[in-house]
């Protein structure tokens, strides 16, 4: 294998992804009042796919997104998707009839929404709506990411010194003259996880990525993205969120050289026996199994 194997396109790559939250909710679940995702059995917490990629997306918007082939397609700044559609129509020169469109056209569409678009070549994205530019699977796939150890969600109370209605802020007069204060304060809610420590999967597929043109510097810059990407989504609510491990496994062949849920169960995440409530990444051990490797398997350690 030569040196930059884990980014060399033309091989399967599965990674073991960990990331911790402290004090902070790291994906509110809208069906709970925000309150952090759960698994209601377990209450071990749960990160979406959605979410991660979410995070991808804007580390790669900030940082590459005024270049021609690393826009951001799912964005969230008033954009249509429908209008970006015909953009692509329009670059081409093709004519559009809406969802009914030529099967050359769509693909010409497509091909041209893979190559201006890094979430789209990366991701995938079903883009047949009002204008067809057809569907793309993705090279790159994310699981959902799930806590070593239940969590506990929190919901807290907190006060706000300003009132939103003028009405509210208005003195009001007592009996007898005694002036009286309108209302001073607001109630709210604060939800959080006191800390968890996440574990999730990615998976890279070289036929796929041969399908939209995804390359060296594609791969390059999701692993850049998963390693950075906690220092640019900073915000009161999140917390204080990190990469802990980022661990890659690049196989030799393109189907692959072995199951990923073998490899996976090489990166060995335990509890420490004496704690028992974790509020550290230091309250576990990694213990990373990288001897005797199915032949043909390379593990690249980017972050422990």
């Amino acid at each position: 294998m030569s040196e930059a194997f884990y980014t060399d396109v033309n091989r399967r790559q599965d990674c073991v992804l960990l990331f911790d939250v402290m004090d902070g909710n790291p994906n509110g679940d809208p069906d709970a009042g925000n309150l952090p995702r759960v698994d209601p059995e377990t209450m071990q917490g749960l990160v979406t796919d959605v979410c991660l990629k979410r995070k991808v997306r804007n580390w790669v918007d900030v940082t590459k997104g005024d270049k021609g082939n690393y826009r951001i397609y799912v964005q969230n700044k008033g954009i249509a998707l429908n209008d970006l559609h015909e953009k692509a129509y329009e670059d081409l020169k093709l004519k559009s009839t809406g969802t009914k469109q030529r099967r050359e056209d769509v693909e010409k569409a497509r091909g041209w929404m893979c190559e201006k678009f890094y979430d789209v070549r990366t991701f995938g994205a079903v883009m047949t709506t009002g204008v067809n530019c057809g569907q793309v699977r993705g090279p790159i796939q994310m699981t959902f990411a799930r806590s070593l150890d239940q969590i506990v969600p929190l919901d807290l109370s907190i006060t706000r010194v300003a009132v939103t209605r003028p009405e509210d802020a208005k003195v009001v007069e007592g009996e007898g003259g005694e002036g009286g204060k309108g209302k001073t304060t607001e109630m709210g809610r604060k939800a959080l996880v006191p800390y968890g420590l996440y574990r999730g999967y990615g998976f890279y597929n070289p036929y796929f990525g041969k399908q939209t043109g995804f390359n060296k510097e594609d791969l390059s810059l999701f692993w850049e993205a998963l390693q950075k990407m906690w220092d640019l989504d900073r915000s009161a609510s999140r917390g204080l969120m990190a990469c802990r491990g980022l661990y890659v496994f690049s196989h030799e062949d393109e189907k692959g050289n072995a199951p990923a849920h073998t490899l996976f169960e090489r990166i060995v995440v335990k509890r420490k026996e004496d704690v028992e409530a974790p509020r550290s990444y230091h309250d576990y051990t990694v213990e990373v199994k990288d001897k005797d490797m199915p032949q043909g398997v390379k593990l690249t350690t980017l972050v422990s």
